[in-house]
């Protein structure tokens, strides 16, 4: 009996490459740790035991830390998840930045006034939680780097706008800036084609308008704009085909009128979207027109009275929640212990970002 032998392929060098890649990536992944060392009242972190390069979760919530050492986060080399929030932190380290990696980072609950502005090169962060600081501006160019960022939360700090690149984040889809002292949004929100919830509420006295390009959100579902000074709505916003959930509460309204909010959202966009018809042929509406059929939101009609809509106008229905000066916020530990807690980001298991081998205690990490 014979048998046909046959000569298997030789691999190039470029597959050979490819496959000792994988199989070091894989051996890599193996490796990961997760450390948590939250709840323990911690004042300082001392010199870790353990190979920093091998930790892609840590979690430092809920202690008394007031520093985070640059060396610290400089040798973290695959940290995926950072967790520090309810601390005493008043900056970041500047090596944040070195965080190539990173895409979950919560920093709630602090005394932070500013973000360095190396928080720029952590290019796979896809969300950032810095709500209950002292916040009153974000880097200028962060939406120029972080492409990558799908949630942005910095509710309950003093920002009084947002920066012009904010506009550029093009992942974004949900952002969370209640609760400041924002004077204006951005005016060229286009590029936001991903966002699907936008909460600006409690703003008070200080917000008064809205951006007429927020009629360009084309994935906009919920929009909450209540308890402002907010008098007339921008009329593009009866091209928001995807709205679903508009809050307007709080508001001196005049443009709807009270009598058309009563009739809920499809009676809203249906105002709103007549008067821009009834106003198109002035010079300034007449450009914005162009855009939002160049952008698909406007086809001079509101959709069907079928679609599925909701229009809330009850103030029982939103509860406004304490900030820093009332009784449920400490000052010494800012660990918010009012009617709404800070929100938790989702399990990284969960986000099916990685399976992590091991849970570290801190016999293990010192």
């Amino acid at each position: 009996m014979m048998y046909e032998q046959r000569q298997q392929p030789l691999m190039n060098r470029a597959d050979r490459r490819k496959i000792n890649g994988e199989r070091r990536n894989a051996i890599e992944e193996e490796r990961l740790e997760v450390v948590d060392l939250s709840c323990m009242s911690l004042e300082t972190l001392p010199n870790p035991s353990l190979n920093l390069a091998t930790i892609c979760e840590l979690y430092l919530f809920n202690n008394d830390l007031q520093i985070i050492p640059e060396s610290l986060t400089a040798r973290m080399l695959n940290l995926v998840v950072l967790d520090v929030h309810s601390n005493q932190l008043k900056s970041l380290p500047n090596s944040i930045g070195c965080l190539s990696k990173l895409k979950v980072l919560n920093v709630s609950g602090n005394l932070i006034e500013s973000l360095p502005r190396t928080i720029e090169n952590c290019r796979s962060l896809e969300e950032l939680n810095a709500n209950f600081n002292k916040l009153s501006r974000l880097p200028d160019t962060i939406g120029f780097e972080l492409v990558n960022l799908k949630k942005l939360s910095v509710n309950s700090n003093k920002l009084v706008f947002l920066p012009v690149s904010t506009s550029h984040l093009t992942s974004l889809k949900i952002l969370d800036a209640r609760l400041n002292n924002l004077r204006s949004l951005p005016e060229d929100l286009e590029n936001l084609i991903n966002l699907e919830v936008l909460n600006v509420s409690q703003n008070f006295q200080y917000l008064e308008t809205l951006p007429y390009s927020i009629g360009l959100l084309i994935s906009l579902v919920e929009l909450d704009a209540s308890y402002n000074q907010i008098t007339t709505l921008p009329d593009s916003m009866g091209c928001l085909r995807k709205l679903q959930k508009l809050c307007v509460e709080g508001n001196p309204l005049v443009s709807p009128p009270m009598e058309v909010v009563e009739r809920g959202l499809q009676g809203v966009k249906e105002y709103l979207s007549e008067k821009m018809n009834a106003g198109h042929k002035s010079p300034t509406k007449k450009s914005w027109v162009g855009k939002l059929v160049k952008y698909g939101t406007f086809n001079g009609r509101i959709g069907s009275r079928k679609d599925r809509q909701w229009f809330h106008v009850s103030p029982d229905h939103y509860h406004s929640f304490d900030g820093p000066d009332s009784p449920g916020y400490n000052r010494k530990s800012p660990k918010y212990t009012g009617n709404c807690s800070i929100e938790g980001l989702a399990s990284p298991r969960q986000l099916g970002m990685f399976s992590p081998r091991r849970l570290f205690s801190p016999k293990n990490f010192f």
